[in-house]
């Protein structure tokens, strides 16, 4: 039963593990791509300055895809475990005493999907404070 146990918490912390690469890899991708927009986007000679300020968007609008991604397949994937979790815990094969507590690595994700999806719209509309 300890084993069993012990097995769902490996799984979830391979989950978390999971989701911080994901955050990683976009979080490199927003904020490479944002500052391609501004830095790029700010030169004089105005042929390229549109077609960077273009890539640089896309490299932000990818990044906001990725996480959002990542958030929806960590969250099914978490959900799925503890459903599994409460069956074995109701037929007796591991103990249910012990919650998963939050994830920190999903409330970090959220709030860089959130701060990615601020850069998307200053990016688009030219408002808020990165403009």
């Amino acid at each position: 039963m300890r084993r069993t146990g012990m097995s769902f918490q490996r799984t979830r912390m391979s989950a978390d593990r999971t989701l911080m690469a994901v955050i990683r890899t976009s979080l490199s991708l927003i904020s490479f791509g944002f500052t391609i927009y501004q830095f790029l986007g700010r030169l004089s000679f105005a042929n390229s300055a549109e077609a960077a300020r273009n890539f640089g968007l896309a490299l932000v609008v990818l990044g906001v895809a990725m996480i959002t991604m990542g958030i929806v397949y960590h969250v099914q994937f978490m959900w799925g475990l503890r459903v599994q979790r409460k069956e074995l815990t109701a037929t007796g094969l591991i103990y249910g005493r012990s919650q998963f507590p939050p994830s920190l690595t999903l409330i970090t994700a959220v709030l860089l999907l959130l701060l990615g999806l601020l850069a998307v719209s200053s990016m688009v509309f030219h408002i808020g404070p990165f403009e």
